[in-house]
C-alpha cells in the first residue's frame, strides 16, 4: 500500500476528514473529531498508528512481531503502530497484505465510531 492509498482509504469512509494538528508532516484522520488514524505518509517505513481492541492488539503483535508493534506516543493497551511497508528491500517479510492493513484501519474507525454518542452514530448512517 502506498501513502496516498492508505490515505485515500482513510479518507473513504464516512465523515472522515484529515487534520494536522501536532504538525504539518502528520496526517490524523478524524471521525466526528475522534482520531483513528495517526501517519506520517512521507516516512520511511511507512507506519500508521491504530485503535484496536486490547485483546486483538495483543494477538496481532504476537502474530507480526516485526510488523506491528504497541503504539508509539499512544495508549498501548489501546493502539498499535502499523508498518504499512518497510521499504523495497525488505521483500515480501518487510510489509503486510493490503488486505491487511485495509482491515485494521476499518476496525479502527468502526472501534471510534463505536465509542461515539449514539446521536452521532445515527447521524451517520443518513445518507
Amino acid at each position: 500500500m502506498t501513502p496516498g492509498e492508505l490515505r485515500d482509504f482513510c479518507l473513504s469512509f464516512n465523515a472522515v476528514v484529515e487534520d494536522f494538528p501536532f504538525n504539518p508532516e502528520t496526517s490524523v484522520f478524524k471521525v466526528l473529531g475522534k482520531m483513528f488514524a495517526l501517519t506520517s505518509l512521507e516516512g520511511r517505513p511507512l507506519t500508521v498508528n491504530l485503535k484496536c481492541d486490547p485483546d486483538d492488539a495483543i494477538r496481532l503483535r504476537g502474530d507480526h512481531p516485526e510488523l506491528i508493534v504497541p503504539g508509539w506516543h499512544m495508549n498501548k493497551r489501546h493502539w498499535n503502530t502499523v508498518t504499512v511497508d518497510g521499504g523495497p528491500d525488505d521483500g515480501p517479510s518487510g510489509r503486510l497484505p493490503d488486505r491487511v492493513v485495509r482491515e485494521l484501519v476499518e476496525d479502527s474507525y468502526d472501534l471510534v465510531v463505536a465509542g461515539l454518542p449514539r446521536a452521532e452514530r445515527l447521524r451517520l448512517d443518513r445518507p
